[in-house]
């Protein structure tokens, strides 16, 4: 089964996010991330929908959303032709004896220490999806107490114009 990753636009309203999560609940679709924030316009919300699925169910979902009155657009984004990001907070078990370890490995992800006490530290780190896989995979060793996560959001590339403008 392949990942689709779909850019909804729409109404910014109460319920709207409700209405969408049981209609992929109704139709048994399985939502693997969702993220929903104000767009530019603070009349409009875009929903950065992750699904699982094979090209017949990607249809599937997409003329679902399109029946819904609160849906403007729906697109399905190139997954070689995005930006996407995803975000975690890490708790780690993490003594002052293993401090100096576990920031050396948080650099190297590029990550930050964003809380500390006695016994735990705190990450943040930002990337990709299998970045932040590959980070979790190594704080492992030194005890993963919590872990919460974003989901993908995602953008289009802006693509250069193919269009001259006249001088």
């Amino acid at each position: 089964m392949m990942k689709h990753i779909l850019s909804v636009t729409v109404s910014n309203q109460p319920a709207v996010l409700a209405r969408i999560s049981g209609l992929f609940s109704r139709r048994n679709f399985n939502i693997l991330s969702l993220n929903v924030g104000e767009t530019e316009k603070p009349e409009f919300s875009r929903m950065t929908i992750v699904v699982e699925g094979d090209d017949h169910t990607l249809e599937q979902v997409k003329k679902q959303l399109y029946k819904l009155i609160d849906v403007i657009k729906v697109t399905e984004l190139n997954q070689a032709n995005m930006v996407e990001r995803d975000m975690a907070l890490i708790k780690v078990n993490c003594n002052k004896n293993m401090r100096t370890q576990l920031i050396q490995v948080v650099n190297v992800f590029r990550g930050k220490i964003v809380d500390l006490s006695p016994e735990t530290v705190t990450v943040e780190v930002t990337g990709d999806e299998s970045k932040i896989n590959a980070l979790i995979e190594l704080l492992k060793d030194f005890g993963i107490k919590e872990v919460v996560r974003t989901g993908i959001v995602a953008l289009d590339r802006e693509l250069p114009s193919t269009t001259k403008v006249k001088n």
